[in-house]
């Protein structure tokens, strides 16, 4: 099971340090990659992460947002985003991705191979990527399947379709 890729971000806010998921290992962490200007974000994914910050420990799991913006750039400027967060009380820590060198794609995003948002990322405890889900996902499903990677230890061999059982796209 591979690593997943560091965030690559140019600003954070809801926190005072930069995260790192580095930082975050012992931690589940799922992270909701969104646009402030996509409606299944706004409708479905934010709230839902939002949820799940307020059920899970946060010593036990982690929850994080990803601001990546792969059109209509100067819409949603991190001065936006601020202004965003704030309407909607979105108080965990959410990262701007890196805009690409070249085209429209943020360098997360394309480290990740999203198709879009919302997606959603769930990382083990050891910091392996185990669930990746392009659209919307049952809440119930998604609070299992968090609880089941708070189960497993750190070093677990885990068989990766078995922690995937949720959704259509999973690494291994």
């Amino acid at each position: 099971m591979a690593m997943a890729p560091e965030l690559q971000c140019t600003q954070w806010f809801n926190t005072e340090v930069p995260v790192t998921l580095a930082a975050l290992r012992g931690k589940v962490v799922v992270i909701e990659a969104f646009q402030m200007l996509c409606p299944g974000c706004v409708s479905h994914g934010l709230p839902q992460v939002q949820k799940m910050r307020h059920v899970f420990p946060e010593d036990r799991v982690a929850v994080l947002g990803l601001h990546t913006v792969f059109e209509h750039h100067t819409a949603m400027a991190p001065v936006a985003l601020q202004a965003f967060l704030h309407e909607y009380r979105i108080q965990f820590p959410v990262g701007v991705d890196m805009p690409a060198d070249t085209g429209p794609i943020p360098r997360t995003m394309a480290a990740y191979g999203m198709r879009g948002t919302p997606t959603l990322l769930l990382i083990d405890r050891a910091g392996r990527l185990r669930h990746q889900h392009f659209g919307q996902v049952d809440d119930m499903a998604l609070g299992a399947q968090v609880a089941l990677l708070m189960g497993e230890g750190v070093t677990a061999d885990v068989d990766a379709s078995a922690a995937c059982a949720v959704g259509e796209a999973c690494a291994r």
